[in-house]
């Protein structure tokens, strides 16, 4: 018996140093990331016949478990995987913020400073120094454009050098993870026993740190080895098997990179819009955020051009020429051909420029044009819609858009592509083209004088002038409105040259059109108002004139009003400050780029909201299942007195057998 009794206390004193080590490491480890407590699990041993009765032979330590709760552990591991994202996030918003509080702003200065010089010229246009510093005003605006367009792309490149680097990090996790699956499957008694549960938590530690950076999926079969799925569902770590992330360049864009997951004898694509995570956050943002401002930012940049342009080829310079464009020609073929990326895999010698019509219409939206066989389909990016553009071969296919899509290299085959940003590089190519101040073009070429005897409030107005020089020769003109029957609402509109002579009516009007017409001169003989946009000038005709058959006609002389002193059209150039250009006519320069700003301080305050409530819910999960798997240094310490207690103990049965071993020996002699 004394024998049983020294194996039973030996058991004892086995079991309470198991879990005393036990105890101890989870005490060593208090601080360890992600280490998940143990516990050594006591068994009593099978009891030995004796007798009628089963005497008991002590006690073993059947495993050491880990301490975990796999539901927990997923909570935690989704709220990583949205922390990484919303702080990814609010990094790259808050990064864009910043630019475009400086360097956003700074635009809006120069663009309200040069305006002030515009204004300065129409008060006094013969003033070379104020011309200069309009010039000098108009290539500090253009060079803030480009500044801006830069800091884009730095940001983009910087954004890109971090999606580049957290692919290599995942691929590196994956490498480790399929080191620790090999591992764990040679550990025979996974499926019963002896889990290696410090292997485990480092296989979990690297789980969780994938999911800073995609999304994580995690299935284990009953070997222990793990199969790990990022995204909607690609496998990244199949059993022994790792897989790595590629990062390829995009197509058409090759900035616009893309992912795709590399194994031995495979290459699949990635989703980058479910792939979650910091990386998916970092896509997302390049994709979205930056290319929507940047739009935005182009848009400007080609509406501020345009319209100075078109307002300075309205009037004259001190040299009594046309005025020349003062910035870029927006449908510069650089500009033109930029604003088309052709897919690689497009057919030989196809290409396509995309020429601007209406800078009012232009959307800040991404487009498709795609070839089908039989006609060019085109799709808007942001909401799917399609139009259809028509045959190939027509050679230029207008839009809504305020663009033509032009094709200028070989006939299309079924598949060929393009993708289509109608503002592209407006910011990154703006430049000041006129050198010279005195060119200007301050002076109207030519005016419109009502009669004195007009009694009506109808009046002409000149609303597109496509030479001034040569309408300036023409002068002076007349344009006569009557009322023919009186009373009738039946008006012609009458056009007499520089030597009186009536070119024939422009047209004339019966109820219920109202007497309003807009027409080109010289015109055609009964030109419709739909034609107008192909003479020298236009004119508009409004208002109710009152003229009276047969000798009482509403008069309007148009002449000619150069002069070194005329800052009528400078006046006109200052007014486009004002005026709804963008986004339909809806928005001013100064409109739109405030819209922007605060649209992405917006952005960026939001990304910051979220992120906060995202580390929030990260902390509440972290500390569920802590309250589980973490160490409790209280707890065990009061376990390491307790087992102390029970090593002390089962040291006192083996004292006590061996007392009793002794006295048996002593009595046998």
């Amino acid at each position: 018996m004394s024998i049983n009794l020294y194996q039973t206390g030996v058991s004892g004193l086995l079991a309470a140093q198991q879990q005393l080590a036990t105890t101890g490491h989870n005490i060593a480890n208090v601080n360890t990331e992600g280490y998940n407590r143990q516990r050594a699990e006591q068994q009593a041993a099978v009891g030995d016949p004796f007798g009628n009765n089963f005497l008991g032979s002590g006690t073993y330590i059947q495993d050491v478990t880990r301490i975990y709760n796999q539901f927990s552990y997923k909570e935690q591991l989704l709220a990583t995987s949205t922390l990484g994202g919303a702080e990814s996030s609010h990094e790259s918003l808050n990064q864009l913020n910043e630019i475009m509080s400086f360097s956003g702003n700074a635009v809006m200065n120069s663009i309200d400073r040069f305006y002030q010089a515009v204004n300065g010229i129409a008060d006094n246009p013969s003033d070379l120094g104020l011309r200069s510093i309009a010039l000098t005003q108009a290539e500090i605006l253009a060079s803030d454009f480009n500044s801006l367009n830069e800091n884009f792309d730095q940001l983009e490149k910087s954004n890109n050098g971090e999606i580049d680097q957290i692919a290599k990090q995942i691929s590196e996790i994956s490498v480790e993870l399929a080191k620790i699956n090999e591992a764990i499957l040679q550990n025979d008694s996974f499926s019963t026993s002896g889990q290696p549960n410090d292997l485990l938590d480092k296989r979990d530690i690297l789980v969780t740190e994938l999911g800073q950076y995609a999304k994580v999926n995690t299935v284990t079969d009953q070997n222990g080895v793990m199969t790990v799925m990022i995204g909607g569902g690609n496998t990244l770590v199949a059993g022994i098997t790792a897989l790595t992330v590629e990062v390829n360049a995009g197509d058409p864009d090759p900035n616009q990179t893309t992912l795709s997951l590399v194994g031995p004898n495979s290459k699949v694509a990635i989703d980058e819009r479910s792939i979650g995570g910091s990386l998916g956050a970092k896509i997302s943002f390049r994709d979205n955020d930056l290319m929507q401002i940047r739009s935005e930012i182009n848009r400007i940049a080609m509406g501020i051009s345009e319209t100075l342009n078109a307002a300075q080829a309205d009037g004259l310079d001190l040299n009594q020429q046309q005025g020349k464009n003062i910035f870029t020609d927006i449908n510069a073929p650089v500009l033109a051909s930029s604003r088309v990326l052709e897919l690689s895999g497009n057919s030989a010698g196809v290409s396509a420029i995309v020429n601007i019509t209406d800078i009012t219409l232009v959307p800040t939206d991404e487009f498709e044009i795609q070839y089908d066989g039989a006609n060019y389909q085109m799709t808007n990016k942001r909401d799917g819609t399609v139009t259809n553009l028509g045959a190939a071969g027509s050679g230029t296919y207008a839009t809504a858009f305020g663009f033509e899509f032009v094709e200028t290299g070989a006939a299309p085959v079924a598949g060929d592509a393009f993708v289509i940003r109608p503002t592209e590089n407006s910011a990154s190519l703006i430049a000041v083209t006129l050198n010279d101040g005195s060119g200007i073009a301050a002076s109207a070429a030519i005016e419109i004088q009502p009669s004195d005897n007009n009694v009506s409030a109808g009046k002409v107005e000149i609303t597109n002038m496509s030479d001034p020089v040569a309408a300036r020769a023409m002068m002076p003109m007349r344009v006569d409105v009557l009322e023919n029957p009186p009373g009738s609402g039946t008006y012609t509109y009458q056009l007499y040259d520089n030597a009186g002579v009536a070119t024939g009516p422009l047209t004339s009007y019966t109820p219920p059109v109202p007497p309003t017409a807009v027409f080109d001169v010289p015109a055609l003989p009964a030109l419709p108002p739909a034609a107008a946009g192909t003479g020298l000038f236009t004119i508009e005709i409004s208002g109710t004139p009152s003229g009276s058959f047969p000798s009482s006609p509403e008069q309007f002389v148009i002449a000619d009003a150069f002069g070194v002193g005329n800052g009528n059209n400078a006046v006109t150039m200052a007014l486009t400050q004002e005026a709804g250009v963008l986004n339909s006519g809806n928005e001013t320069f100064t409109q739109s780029l405030g819209i922007s700003t605060a649209d992405v301080g917006s952005k960026a305050k939001s990304a910051e909201l979220v992120s906060e409530t995202a580390e929030s819910l990260h902390t509440q999960a972290f500390n569920r299942n802590q309250a589980t798997s973490g160490v409790n240094l209280d707890e065990e310490a009061a376990n390491l007195m307790r087992f102390q207690q029970a090593y002390q103990a089962a040291s006192q049965i083996i004292s006590t057998a061996n007392t009793i071993f002794d006295t048996l020996l002593s009595v046998a002699r």
